[in-house]
């Protein structure tokens, strides 16, 4: 089977998105099929893209037997909402080409668009069209409702209307939908879709990779912690839809009346710098860098808590990718959800539930769990259970190449028995002007990071 993926995120960016484009990719491609993705450079979480990757042209790489094409995008260094919508935008116009090039002459069985970027995707349905293709639409967010909760877009009735008429349009023209938890399931069903279009793909994680382990590790002793303090946890993108001020909020609440409870905010992005301003008199939080993927097991058994915040507006409009981590290292969740959203679903059991946007409570949540080692052990118990039970990447992985097999269409062209080209020349000339492939330029493979991510010398 033949797969071209269009989406805007992709390895060495592997926090959030990336990563589950980048593992079922790469899953698919050992599983014998062959894999082909059309993305951008990478730039997330820090809003920058690394020096090596910046480039005003396309550019042509293959890790781990995927051919990956890159286009050119504006990434804005502060992402307002308009900002937000010119970057999806760009990667919308400098994609075309390379989309409808790659499955008109690799001639693929199916078509997958993976929003974000919703604005992107119709890219994938018109090259299906034309070749005669399955298409398939993957929502991660629900990217229209999040930016006017957020307020990212200005709460305009019109605008909005506008905007939720272009999604419906977006969605009907694909053959599948899926989406990653039964909430934004029912939101897509509420949107318009019939439900035989529909189906569900969570997240997932491998849960022989992360395991619960000893909570004294080289990363606690190295931040200073003593072996009693009791860590709670983030790790992950620190944008402004987390809600991130209210771990420092609770840092600041707790600081003199539990002195060996101590917080750790561990990523990258736009809002670390005003939350370091924020925690600058605080002796019992700190800040880590993101962290090489080898060390993400040590990264999260270093916490006796996690902590998951987010903002009330967004709750049942995505699911956060951490949380499959979090549940695999056998740690209790303290999440910030609406009763009855996946993520309080998801969390209730194997942790503590509390409102969103209430520092006070986020504070006497951890001090809770902190005074009693034996609920943290039986809640921890109870979430690596979960995990194992509803998040394995292996069993969610074959149930998505079923499906693909199953919209597999018998009419697509055989492929051409040559690498794709772009109007005669072959993608490493298009990458770099001449005959020498770009990738060449490229680090063969960069040190992926926690949650996902990726960290080099550039970045």
């Amino acid at each position: 089977m033949r797969v071209l993926v269009i989406g805007i995120n992709y390895a060495p960016d592997l926090i959030g998105v990336a990563k589950y484009n980048t593992e079922l990719c790469e899953s698919l491609r050992a599983r014998g099929h062959a894999v082909r993705v059309v993305t951008a450079p990478p730039y997330y979480p820090d809003w920058t893209i690394p020096h090596h990757y910046r480039s005003l042209w396309y550019s042509y790489q293959r890790l781990d037997g995927v051919d990956i094409i890159r286009s050119p995008i504006y990434v804005p260094r502060r992402p307002t909402g308009m900002k937000r919508l010119v970057h999806h935008a760009s990667f919308l116009l400098s994609a075309t080409v390379p989309a409808l090039w790659s499955a008109l002459r690799w001639r693929p069985d199916i078509i997958v668009a993976v929003a974000p970027s919703l604005l992107a995707a119709p890219i994938a349905a018109l090259a299906a069209r034309a070749t005669g293709a399955a298409s398939w639409l993957h929502v991660q967010d629900l990217e229209v409702d999040a930016a006017f909760e957020l307020g990212l877009l200005a709460k305009d009735a019109k605008a909005r209307d506008l905007m939720l008429a272009l999604e419906r349009r977006i969605f009907g023209l694909f053959d599948r939908v899926s989406t990653i938890s039964p909430q934004m399931l029912r939101s897509l069903q509420h949107k318009g879709l019939a439900p035989e279009k529909l189906r569900e793909f969570p997240n997932w994680v491998d849960t022989s990779v992360i395991v619960p382990g000893s909570n004294q590790t080289e990363l606690r002793a190295n931040l200073g912690l003593k072996p009693t303090d009791v860590v709670a946890l983030y790790a992950g993108a620190m944008s402004n839809k987390q809600g991130l001020e209210l771990i420092v909020e609770a840092a600041g609440m707790t600081r003199r009346s539990h002195p060996a409870l101590q917080f750790v905010l561990c990523g990258n992005g736009p809002m670390r710098p005003e939350l370091t301003q924020m925690a600058r008199k605080l002796p019992n939080l700190r800040f880590l860098d993101l962290q090489p993927l080898d060390r993400l097991p040590e990264l999260l058994n270093t916490a006796d808590i996690h902590l998951l915040p987010q903002r009330a507006q967004i709750t049942d409009l995505v699911l956060p990718s951490k949380l499959a981590g979090m549940l695999a290292s056998g740690r209790p969740i303290i999440a910030m959800a609406a009763p009855g959203s996946g993520v309080a679903l998801e969390t209730e059991g194997a942790g503590r539930v509390i409102s969103p946007g209430n520092a006070e409570a986020l504070a006497a949540a951890v001090i809770a769990l902190a005074d009693d080692e034996a609920l943290r052990e039986r809640l921890g118990t109870a979430a690596r259970k979960r995990a194992e039970q509803k998040w394995d990447r292996s069993a969610i992985i074959r149930a998505i190449e079923l499906e693909l097999l199953a919209m597999r269409q018998p009419t697509a062209a055989p492929p051409r028995p040559r690498q794709p080209a772009y109007f005669g020349r072959s993608i490493d000339q298009i990458a770099t002007g001449s005959r020498r492939a770009r990738e060449d330029r490229l680090p063969a493979r960069q040190v992926r990071t926690h949650s996902g991510g990726v960290r080099t010398g550039n970045e």
